[in-house]
């Protein structure tokens, strides 16, 4: 059975937003994720995360930033960003007492949760999951915006697609390289910036978000 769970998240003096709770019996783990830059926690995408890691028995706490509970076109900045996955770490262990937490989320979800962690641990969390890195705006290669993840210091799971356009390879295996151990690369062949593979890979993107799923929740039982 999975409880699914709607309330309300409150970030200390800046307001409250909307967040889910999606945990299935018996849940071995928790994944604070977070939502990309341009839909919220209710976009397809989030509802297909998190109603596969519940079938592989981990729960998510989903939530909405500021800016898209406001439903303003620009994105939150940081130091807004950062609270708001800080409550949401804070809730989820409320919510999931004695449930190992994991964090992160899609895009700039993710980068916001890495960017947070690298300030100040987030008390619990035991590993950080990105669902598609975003290392650089789109046609314009660079690393800069990883340069914050050398001041995380727990195990770190990249899963990125072959062909996403916001993190081009060859600028981000050097990056993996020099965090070490710590970094864990994990390609979908043929995937974009979502995971969504070509026809003509020979497979569809209901199979390429099981890999997603799989490598996520493996990883995850690694941690444990």
């Amino acid at each position: 059975m999975v409880e699914t769970r709607e309330l309300k998240l409150d970030i200390e003096r800046i307001g409250a937003v909307s967040a889910i709770l999606t945990r299935p019996d018996r849940a071995r783990a928790c994944y604070v994720l977070a939502h990309g830059a341009g839909a919220d926690m209710r976009h397809l995408f989030m509802e297909k995360v998190a109603a596969g890691l519940a079938d592989r028995g981990i729960a998510t706490f989903r939530f909405n930033f500021p800016y898209m509970e406001e439903k303003k076109g620009r994105p939150d900045q940081p130091a807004v960003a950062h609270a708001a996955v800080r409550a949401a770490v804070a809730e989820a262990a409320r919510l999931c007492p004695g449930v190992p937490l994991v964090a992160g989320g899609k895009s700039f979800g993710g980068r916001m949760t890495s960017q947070a962690q690298s300030k100040a641990p987030l008390p619990g969390v035991m590993g950080l999951a990105f669902l598609g890195f975003p290392l650089h705006a789109a046609k314009k290669p660079s690393s800069e915006r990883a340069e914050h993840l050398a001041g995380v210091a727990i195990p770190m799971l990249f899963l990125q697609g072959t062909r996403d356009g916001l993190a081009d390879l060859g600028y981000l295996k050097p990056v993996i390289a020099a965090l070490g151990a710590k970094a864990t690369l994990h390609e979908i062949e043929g995937g974009d910036h979502s995971f969504a593979v070509l026809k003509k890979s020979g497979r569809s993107n209901e199979e390429a978000l099981t890999e997603v799923l799989d490598t996520l929740a493996a990883w995850i039982d690694g941690l444990a």
